[in-house]
Order: C-alpha cells, then sequence, then structure tokens
C-alpha cells in the first residue's frame, strides 16, 4: 500500500469526524450515515502540527469553507500549504497556554492534535478539552495502546497505526470496505466479504454470528442494497454480506 493511500486515509477519517457524517458505497448504492442536517455548518478550527496530514486537513477545510488556523513549532513547516490557503499560521509551542491563546483556542470549535508526537497530541487535547472547553477535540496518536487507554477517558482519537494496520488486514483477509467509526466510547467494525459457500440458501437468521457482530446488509448480484432489520432474507450465490462488530 502507498504511503499516499495510508495518507487519505487517516484524513478522510478525521475529515469524517469534523462533518459528523459519512457516504458508503455499496454496489450501486450510496448510504449515508448523518448526525446532522446537510447544510454545511462553518466552524472554526485550529489544527495543531503541520506535517502532511496536519496540512491536507487544514487546505481541505478552508477549501469547504471553515476558519482554519494552523500552529507549529517549526516556521518552515507551513510551507507543506498551497499559495490557496486562506487562514491563519502561528508558530508557536503546542503545549504553552499563551501560545495556544494567540492562535485563538478560546474562540475555536475544533481543535485537532496531529503533531508527529504522540505525548504532544494527547497534551493538546486535554488543555484544549479540560482547559479552554474546546467543543470539539481530536488527537492523531501512533500507539495502539495510548489509543485504546485515552479513549476510555472520551479522548476522541484518530490511530494511523490502526488505520494502517485494518487496512493491510483487510487486503490480506479478503474483506472489503472495512472500516471503524467511533460512537461515544465505543467503536464499530463494519466490513463486507463475498458470500462463503457454506452461507449460499441460507437465511439471515441462520447465521451463527460472532459475539457483538450482526449481519447488518445484503447486497444482491443486481447491486440492490438490502438492510436486513432482522428479516430473514434468502441469501444467494453472488451476494455480498455486510457485516458490523462491536469492537470495544
Amino acid at each position: 500500500m502507498k504511503s499516499v493511500d495510508i495518507l487519505y486515509f487517516q484524513f478522510y477519517r478525521l475529515e469524517q469526524i469534523f462533518n459528523n457524517r459519512e457516504k458508503r458505497f455499496y454496489g450501486q448504492r450510496v448510504i449515508k450515515i448523518s448526525l446532522i442536517t446537510e447544510r454545511q455548518i462553518k466552524v472554526n478550527i485550529l489544527i495543531i502540527g503541520c506535517e502532511r496530514l496536519g496540512a491536507a486537513l487544514a487546505m481541505t477545510m478552508c477549501e469547504r469553507g471553515h476558519d482554519v488556523s494552523v500552529m507549529d513549532r517549526r516556521g518552515d513547516a507551513f510551507e507543506r500549504l498551497d499559495d490557496s490557503f486562506t487562514g491563519l499560521t502561528f508558530k508557536g509551542v503546542p503545549i504553552d497556554n499563551d501560545d495556544l491563546q494567540a492562535a485563538g483556542i478560546e474562540s475555536c470549535d475544533v481543535v485537532c492534535a496531529v503533531t508527529d508526537n504522540d505525548n504532544v497530541n494527547i497534551m493538546v487535547a486535554q488543555i484544549a478539552k479540560e482547559v479552554y472547553n474546546v467543543p470539539k477535540v481530536m488527537a492523531g496518536i501512533a500507539d495502539i495502546e495510548k489509543e485504546t487507554v485515552y479513549q476510555q477517558y472520551g479522548l476522541n482519537s484518530i490511530c494511523p497505526t490502526r488505520l494502517t494496520l485494518d487496512a493491510v488486514v483487510s487486503a490480506i483477509d479478503g474483506y472489503e470496505g472495512q472500516q471503524w467509526l467511533q460512537y461515544g466510547n465505543h467503536k464499530v467494525k463494519f466490513y463486507s466479504m463475498p458470500i462463503p459457500k457454506e452461507f449460499i440458501g441460507m437465511k439471515c437468521m441462520e447465521i451463527n454470528f460472532e459475539e457483538d457482530e450482526i449481519l447488518y446488509a445484503v447486497i444482491n448480484q443486481g447491486g440492490n442494497f438490502i438492510l436486513v432489520n432482522n428479516s430473514n432474507i434468502l441469501m444467494k450465490e453472488g451476494d455480498t454480506l455486510i457485516f458490523s462488530k462491536l469492537v470495544d
């Protein structure tokens, strides 16, 4: 898998959290999971860290019409931003209150800490949440164990290592479209797979699922997306099954 693909996947998950909505392509149907109305809400976003992910996120949020500010301790990091970037940049120490205030953290709707240092990201997220009461805070955390611990304390995190791991495992196992969603303090995994031979001719209710797993939908050969919703659908050759599983 190319590094640019991994970068895009990391950015895509962050963008989903910013917008509180998601789109999924299953067969010929587009399924949207939405927690807010279709009307785009303009927000004030402070991005801490202007590495590749931070720069890509800043550019896209700016293009969407949001008010975007970017902070990095290195002034040359802002060279990653295109000339079309219309937001603000601040050189400063991410965990310094004076620098954070100069960058506008007190009026932010969203703070996203995506430096290359897990500890810095965690500290920034805690400061934003506990000191400045920023409504929406997220942190990039590369260490999977740290991600699990801090999510238990309500820290909304994105783990590039887990995303990369999941993508590689999905490719090896043959799962398609595997994605993770965070709801409250729990993660839900969605994944699709071609119907196994032993399932052909069975009805949905006859499948023995793993713990905390359900069959969410079936895509038939015609590309029709059928929500299971406790209905006893007869599964046929050529179907694609979509499962959801509560992970933690």
